[in-house]
C-alpha cells in the first residue's frame, strides 16, 4: 500500500480493471459506499450537504448521496452544471438518486452539519473559477465537517499544488492508493485525515502500471537496513568521515559525527582545520579526530579506502574555503553526503559539480532546503512539483536528491522517489539538518545503498522527532535513535 500513483496511473488502473471484467459502475458504487461510510461517522439526524462536480468524482457523491439517505441521514444534494450533461457511469449513478438535484448556487452550506466534497478529483488541471471557486469558498467558509472524495477539490493530484483555491477537508477518502497530492505540500494540510478504500482494484494491476514513486515506509528500506552481526567487529560497519568548518562554525559538523555514530557506523572521524583542533577536541569522545589543513590535506586522508563514506558541508565556511574541500572529498573512493555549505560553493558553477558527481562510481547524496536547491537547479526551482524537481535534479546531477520540507522527498537519477510524511514541525530547528546528514553518512559507511539508506535517514529522523515531540533540539534526535530502532523491531 506505500505505491502512490499519479493521477494518469490511476486512471490506467481504472482502465485495466474495467478491461478485466469489472464495470466502471462497479467501482462507482465501491467508491461511493466508501465515502458514505466515512461520513457516516456523522451521528444520525446531521444534514448533510453533497456537492458533486459533472465528472465520475459527481458520479461518487451522488451513490454516497443515495446510501446515506438510505441510512437514515437527512440528505441535501446540488449539482455543478445539469443532470443532462452527465455522461457514461456519472449518468448512471446520478439515474438512481430519487432526491432532489438543485443547483449548487441554490445550497446553503452554512447550515450543514456535514460536507461532502465532490466536485472535483486528482485529474484537475487547471484553476477552479467562477461558480466552482464560489462553491468552495462557501464550503471552507462553514463550520461543518468536510469529507472530500478522492482529493479535496482544487489540489492538483500530482504536485499536491492548489489551482486557485481548494477544499481544506477535515477527511478525504481516495481508492486503491494514495496520489502524490495527498501527500505532497501543500495538498496535505487540505486533506485532513486520509482513507484509502479498497474499492475492487486488483494490486496486480500495479505490475504492468510500474509506478516509481512511494511513501517513505519502512518496508522500502529495512531489507537493505545493515544488521550487526554477532561475530562482527566496529570495522564491519564503515569508517565515516566528516569535514569540519573553522572554529566558530564546528557545531554542525559534531551533530553530524554523532548522528553517524548512533545510527550505526562503526567509527567516526571528524576531520578538522588547525584552528579548530582544540574546540573540536573538547567536546569528543568516541568520536575521533583528524587535522586537515586544506583540500591537499583532506586528499591526503581520504586516500585511505578504509575511510569509506564522508559528510561535508556543515557549517563548512565560504566558497573559497568549501569549493576545494568538496572537489578532494568527490576525488575519493568513498560514498559522499554534499550538504549546505558543500552545495552552495558551486551555485556559480554547477555543472561543474554534476561533472565531477557523474565521472565517480561511488555514490553522491545531495540533501538541500529549497533555497540551496534554487542555487544549484535556478530553473527547476519554479517547477510546481516538489516530485518532479527532485527527480530532474536526480538525473541532471548523477546524485540522489533529497530535497527537504515537512514533505521531504527523495529521488534518484533513475526516476525512483519517496515521499516522507512523518516528520513534526518541531523538527524546524538549528542543526536538524546536520543531524539528517549524518545519519545518511551512517548508513552509506555500513554499506546501505545510496537511495534506501537517503530515504531511510529522512524516516529516521522524522520518527526520532515525533517521539520526542515539542521541544527538541538538534542535539537530542540523535540520542532518540536507539529508542526509535527498538520501536522498529520489537
Amino acid at each position: 500500500m506505500n505505491e502512490l500513483l499519479a493521477p494518469a496511473e490511476m486512471a490506467e488502473a481504472d482502465r485495466l480493471t474495467i478491461a478485466g471484467g469489472r464495470p466502471g459502475i462497479t467501482l462507482m458504487e465501491a467508491a461511493g459506499r466508501a465515502v458514505a461510510d466515512v461520513a457516516a461517522r456523522s451521528p444520525l439526524g446531521t444534514r448533510i450537504v453533497i456537492a458533486c462536480g459533472p465528472g465520475n468524482n459527481g458520479g461518487d457523491g451522488f451513490v454516497a448521496a443515495r446510501i446515506l439517505t438510505a441510512r437514515g441521514y437527512r440528505v441535501q444534494l446540488g449539482l455543478l452544471g445539469s443532470l443532462g450533461r452527465l455522461k457514461g457511469d456519472a449518468a448512471l449513478a446520478a439515474a438512481e438518486w430519487r432526491g432532489e438535484t438543485l443547483p449548487l448556487s441554490d445550497i446553503d452550506f452554512g447550515g450543514a452539519g456535514l460536507i461532502v466534497d465532490a466536485l472535483f478529483g486528482a485529474g484537475l488541471d487547471r484553476a477552479v473559477d467562477g461558480s466552482a471557486a464560489a462553491t468552495i469558498a462557501a464550503i471552507n467558509a462553514s463550520s461543518a465537517r468536510v469529507v472530500a472524495v478522492d482529493l479535496p477539490s482544487g489540489i492538483q493530484g500530482e504536485t499536491g499544488q492548489v489551482l486557485g483555491v481548494a477544499v481544506r477537508a477535515d477527511d478525504t477518502v481516495t481508492f486503491f492508493r494514495p496520489k502524490p497530492g495527498h501527500v505532497l505540500m501543500p495538498g496535505r494540510v487540505h486533506v485532513g485525515r486520509l482513507t484509502v478504500a479498497d474499492i475492487g482494484i486488483r494490486s496486480k494491476v500495479l505490475d504492468e502500471i510500474r509506478p516509481r514513486a512511494s511513501l517513505n515506509r519502512p518496508e522500502l528500506w529495512l531489507p537493505q537496513l545493515p544488521t550487526p552481526k554477532v561475530d562482527g567487529h566496529k570495522y564491519d560497519r564503515g569508517h565515516a568521515v566528516v569535514v569540519s568548518g573553522g572554529f566558530t562554525q564546528t557545531g554542525a559538523a559534531r551533530l553530524a559525527a554523532r548522528a553517524a555514530l548512533r545510527v550505526g557506523a562503526g567509527l567516526v572521524t571528524l576531520a578538522s582545520p588547525p584552528a579548530a583542533l582544540a574546540v573540536n577536541a573538547a567536546h569528543l569522545t568516541a568520536i575521533m579526530l583528524k587535522r586537515m589543513d586544506d583540500g591537499a590535506g583532506l586528499s591526503e586522508l581520504l586516500a585511505d579506502t578504509r575511510l569509506n563514506a564522508v559528510a561535508i558541508g556543515p557549517g563548512l565556511g565560504p566558497v573559497e574555503v568549501a569549493r576545494p574541500l568538496v572537489e578532494a572529498t568527490l576525488g575519493s573512493s568513498a560514498s559522499v553526503v554534499l550538504d549546505a555549505d558543500g552545495i552552495s560553493a558551486f551555485r556559480d558553477d554547477p555543472e561543474r559539480l554534476f561533472e565531477r558527481i557523474r565521472a565517480r562510481s561511488a555514490p553522491v547524496v545531495l540533501t538541500p532546503h529549497d533555497g540551496e536547491f534554487a542555487r544549484l537547479f535556478p530553473d527547476l526551482a519554479t517547477l510546481p512539483g516538489k516530485l518532479d524537481r527532485a527527480r530532474q535534479a536526480a538525473s541532471r546531477s548523477g546524485a540522489v536528491v533529497l530535497l527537504k520540507g515537512a514533505d521531504t522527498t527523495v529521488a534518484e537519477p533513475e526516476g525512483r522517489a519517496t515521499i516522507a510524511d512523518n516528520a513534526p514541525p518541531y523538527l524546524a530547528t538549528a542543526g536538524s539538518g546536520d543531524v539528517l546528514a549524518g545519519m545518511i553518512l551512517g548508513l552509506l559507511a555500513e554499506g546501505m545503498p545510496a537511495f534506501e539508506a537517503a530515504t531511510a535517514g529522512v524516516w529516521l529522523h522524522g520518527d526520532a522527532g515525533a517521539l520526542l515531540g515539542r521541544g527538541l533540539i538538534a542535539e537530542d534526535l540523535a540520542d532518540a535513535l536507539p529508542r526509535v530502532f527498538t520501536r522498529l523491531f520489537v
